[in-house]
């Protein structure tokens, strides 16, 4: 952001960098209807719901550090008061705004804001005004009093708040599937329903082997087993096929299990059925 404009009249200048962030707030919210963007895109990450599609697992405090504002995409509160940029949504902040401005435009340090870590994303416990005032003075880092939050998943691929429906659903699935290491990351759906259908899916295939084996499996030994003995040759044979696309692997594989069970209804997998599904595609 082009640092704010110093004419050498503090007051003025405040009143100035709000109506400025004002304008910019407006004129974003025009521009993504223009485009027709989702509604969330211009909206705060609530921490809760992220914490929450997350799975919360604990917290500790470490401290006062110097964070990087590009890094803040959330809040604790105040999610109506200020847009994803921290730019002010109405006139309703001006007075307690343009007062910490003006502070800034006279040399004052802003105080330290208190956060939340996830992952690298920082979330405002207090500190929402000063964060918004930085980010209008043109300023890239800030101090903050941290506290780290630990989660089951990580929050990358977290943009909007769209976006935690799919991490929740993840997070179920590997709750219902606990795969682990390179497993556990090589299963990437786009749809947050299909992990749920995936789920079952494996719960099935291992009821069927635990009948087959008369024994039964906890639910690490059933996703361990569904993996390697029923997943990575089933998508080796696709990607050996050209079946995969543009889908991921896992997806490739939900679409292929399906129509392999529609078309032939078997829970088997050979070149008959491989040949089936390549013909149906045509």
């Amino acid at each position: 952001m082009t640092p704010a404009k110093d004419t050498g009249f503090p007051r003025a200048d405040a009143e100035h960098d709000f109506l400025r962030a004002r304008r910019r707030q407006v004129l974003s919210r025009l521009a993504n209807w223009l485009r027709r963007e989702p509604d969330d895109v211009n909206i705060m990450l609530p921490f809760d719901e992220v914490v929450e599609a997350l799975g919360y697992q604990g917290e500790r405090r470490i401290g006062l550090r110097v964070i990087r504002l590009d890094s803040i995409v959330g809040s604790v509160d105040r999610g109506h008061d200020f847009d994803r940029r921290f730019r002010p949504t109405s006139g309703r902040v001006r007075e307690r705004w343009e007062r910490l401005a003006l502070a800034a435009r006279r040399g004052e340090a802003l105080p330290p804001i208190e956060v939340y870590r996830v992952g690298e994303l920082h979330f405002i416990i207090d500190g929402h005004h000063r964060v918004s005032v930085a980010l209008a003075m043109g300023l890239s880092t800030v101090d903050a009093y941290v506290t780290e939050v630990r989660t089951k998943l990580t929050p990358s691929g977290i943009r909007y708040r769209g976006d935690l429906i799919v991490k929740d659903y993840r997070r179920l699935f590997l709750d219902r599937v606990p795969l682990t290491g390179q497993a556990r990351a090589s299963i990437v759906l786009s749809d947050p329903w299909h992990y749920a259908m995936l789920g079952e899916h494996v719960e099935a295939w291992g009821f069927r082997l635990m009948q087959d084996e008369g024994t039964f499996l906890d639910r690490a030994t059933v996703a361990s087993r569904w993996y390697a003995d029923e997943y990575q040759p089933v998508v080796e044979m696709l990607r050996q096929a050209d079946l995969v696309g543009d889908r991921t692997e896992a997806e490739a594989y939900m679409w292929v299990a399906g129509e392999r069970y529609r078309l032939i209804r078997t829970h088997r997998w050979d070149d008959d059925v491989i040949e089936a599904l390549r013909s149906h595609r045509r």
